[in-house]
């Protein structure tokens, strides 16, 4: 049942002045003490007696938060403000002269009182501050600098409480969250900003990361590259067609290069246990309950993708990671791929320069899709020839015997005298093994424990890219599209928050650089 909602109460008409106290929000938590000893109270249901605490505990905070701001004062700090210019030249370069630049501030003696309204997750509040104002010059605020208020009217827990929805679902449905659990309506657009504003500090983050400690971690390091399509807008003249041809879309996608870095324990396993997980057509048995076993260390996993760095850009992140989760290069280290030639000769060289060995391990399940192409020129689709024949072929693939498959679907092929597309698809697919077949040694792979499928960068495809930005009718501009795409990634590898506090230091930095303004008499 829906909650009564009842209309607030007015506090009382305390001055709205730098000395007042906290009257409002002392007389508003009486009222609604006065409330839930009432007997209305007594007979509401405790779903409606939990609303109607959402609703007045909210006003609460706001009049506890407004009666705080005002508690601050308003940043009078002297008679004026003498206020420089940043420390750079116009070609970006230091000013070589720090007296130059200090005897180059403005003069900044016209005090006058301005008042900004802040968004926050308790409601809206004003701040009364004082402007310190020259001609031809932006006003100084020093009460903003002493409450780090941000540059929008949105307060930082708010625009991170919208950037936590967005990154997980639609804006829609990102605004009307924040509408509900804060009561503060945004516009899409405004809401899309935020997002693209909250990205600005991704690649800083990560290179100021501290790295973890080797303990945290295992001993097997895997990174894995991919490609996913995200779908973009077209620039406006090319959508003003009035009819579009043969195979023009109205929108095209654009190709993120897909990026994982992860630590694992080794598993040991063999080929008869990967091919039975392979072809089970039966459920597992329900093993019998024990005792649970003591908790694996953490793992280190990073996700990430990039739709403006090229393919050599990312790999040299790559690296830099690598380098990050394995200082000592003490671990054993492991690129899986999906057969495409550009990214294989690109990471190898790229992982070897700071690692002593990297074992370069074909995608499995790529090759199997290949034995089922094969497989499909010799029997029906769909049919149990085919997949015994699979079976079979997948088995000695990874006991290490590609060069015998290799050899036996050719002689199949000219058993049957096959032609045409059928003979070509198996001779293409045995190139494809045959080029390969030196990172196909899963024999040697399984022994060692080490992993033999590309899961974790084909789930960063699905989980990254796919679930968030390929929705029905979904389309991205370039800057929003690579903002949520590095949003996502902090909130898939775990970082959000620590990556949050981080933006907050830095944006704090960018707004209110250390020794912006002095203090000078009039």
């Amino acid at each position: 049942m829906a909650a009564v909602r009842l209309p607030l109460p007015d506090a009382d008409s305390t001055a709205a002045d730098p000395t007042v106290n906290f009257s409002q929000a002392r007389l508003a938590f009486r009222q609604l003490e006065t409330w839930l000893t009432s007997d209305e109270a007594a007979t509401a249901s405790e779903a409606q007696v939990e609303e109607q605490l959402d609703q007045r505990g909210r006003e609460l905070l706001r009049l506890l938060l407004q009666a705080h701001i005002r508690r601050r004062g308003t940043g009078q700090v002297g008679p004026a403000l003498r206020v420089f210019p940043p420390p750079a030249t116009a070609d970006g370069s230091a000013d070589a002269s720090p007296q130059t630049h200090r005897a180059a501030g403005a003069r900044h003696g016209e005090k006058r009182l301005h008042q900004r309204t802040l968004h926050t997750i308790h409601g809206e509040v004003t701040v009364q501050r004082v402007g310190y104002a020259a001609t031809g010059q932006v006003s100084v605020h020093p009460l903003d600098e002493q409450l780090r208020l941000p540059r929008r009217c949105f307060s930082y827990p708010l625009q991170e409480r919208l950037v936590r929805h967005a990154v997980q679902g639609p804006f829609d449905e990102a605004v009307a969250n924040v509408k509900r659990d804060a009561g503060v309506g945004l516009s899409k657009r405004s809401a899309e900003q935020v997002v693209q504003e909250a990205a600005a500090d991704f690649q800083t983050f990560y290179q100021r990361q501290q790295r973890p400690a080797p303990k945290q971690s295992g001993p097997v390091v895997v990174t894995g590259i991919d490609c996913k399509g995200v779908p973009m807008i077209k620039p406006e003249q090319t959508l003003r067609k009035p009819r579009r041809g043969k195979g023009d879309k109205k929108h095209k996608k654009r190709m993120a290069t897909v990026a994982t870095v992860r630590t694992q324990q080794r598993r040991v396993r063999t080929p008869q246990e990967v091919a039975e997980s392979l072809f089970r057509a039966t459920p597992r048995q329900k093993q019998p309950r024990t005792r649970r076993k003591s908790p694996l260390p953490a793992e280190h996993k990073r996700v990430w993708a990039n739709l403006l760095a090229s393919k050599d850009e990312v790999i040299a992140s790559v690296v830099q990671e690598v380098k990050r989760v394995d200082p000592t290069a003490s671990k054993t280290h492991v690129a899986l791929c999906d057969g495409e030639r550009a990214l294989q000769k690109r990471i190898l060289p790229a992982l070897q320069a700071v690692v002593p060995a990297v074992l370069l391990i074909l995608d499995l399940l790529h090759a199997l899709e290949k034995l089922w192409q094969v497989a499909h020129c010799f029997y029906p689709e769909g049919s149990e020839e085919a997949t015994a024949w699979v079976r079979k072929q997948t088995l000695r693939v990874l006991e290490g015997k590609v060069s015998q498959v290799i050899k036996g679907m050719r002689q199949s092929a000219t058993k049957r005298g096959l032609s045409g597309q059928k003979f070509q698809t198996v001779q293409r697919v045995a190139k494809y093994l045959r080029r390969n077949r030196k990172y196909m040694k899963y024999d040697e792979y399984l022994r060692q424990g080490l992993p033999i499928a590309s899961g974790c960068v084909e789930g960063a495809c699905k989980n990254l890219i796919k679930d968030r930005m390929e929705r029905s009718g979904m389309r991205w501009s370039l800057q929003g599209a690579e903002a949520m795409i590095q949003l996502r990634s902090l909130y898939l590898s775990g970082d959000l928050d620590d990556y949050w506090d981080f933006h907050l230091d830095q944006e704090h930095r960018r707004l209110y650089p250390p020794g912006r303004w002095e203090v000078v008499e009039r």
